[in-house]
């Protein structure tokens, strides 16, 4: 029977704070159940395992980026809207370092809730840069690009790749800008 006051969405944000804190390696039952102040076999009532956690956590983790990049467009387009979303997608990694590093490993699962959580992502960026005029494959290698570039930064920053003393925001909008100049000439052809 499942402890009172105990849910999934409490063990996910104790899941996350342990992944943000100390890595994503850190995550395990023990850990978590150590957290909760619970016995591990508790957790089966409510995910299935390591493998479940894990699961569940990146589909936490793609809902939460979502719900950021999507408040972070909001009213917003074209360029306006890709500078407002890249500092959203960037905040979140540096917030949420684990599990940004399990949202990352999800693109590759076959499990459809996290395609689903994914594939959110994945429209709402392919509705913004389409505001360019940029259809089929062209948004389709847009949206791959900025995707890159994105997660180019974020890993970079992450691994301490960024020594030189400049202003790293800085940095990522003029990346965003040469990015944007690229999306602004494809179209002029």
């Amino acid at each position: 029977m499942p402890r009172m006051g105990l849910d999934l969405h409490t063990i996910l944000q104790s899941a996350t704070e342990i992944a943000d804190q100390q890595g994503l390696a850190s995550v395990t039952l023990a850990s978590l159940a150590k957290k909760l102040n619970i016995r591990p076999p508790s957790l089966y009532n409510h995910i299935e395992g390591l493998g479940g956690l894990r699961k569940k956590l990146a589909v936490h983790g793609l809902d939460i980026l979502y719900d950021r990049l999507a408040h972070a467009s909001i009213g917003k387009a074209k360029d306006e809207a890709v500078h407002s979303v890249a500092d959203a997608y960037v905040a979140f990694a540096r917030e949420h370092r684990g599990i940004y590093e399990l949202t990352l490993q999800a693109a590759e699962s076959e499990d459809h809730e996290i395609q689903k959580a994914g594939g959110k992502i994945v429209d709402l960026t392919v509705q913004i840069l389409r505001g360019y005029g940029l259809e089929n494959d062209e948004v389709i290698h847009a949206v791959r690009g900025l995707r890159s570039i994105l997660h180019g930064f974020s890993s970079l920053e992450q691994k301490g790749g960024f020594g030189l003393p400049l202003e790293l925001d800085k940095s990522l909008h003029l990346l965003l800008d040469s990015y944007l100049a690229g999306i602004h000439k494809m179209k002029e052809k």
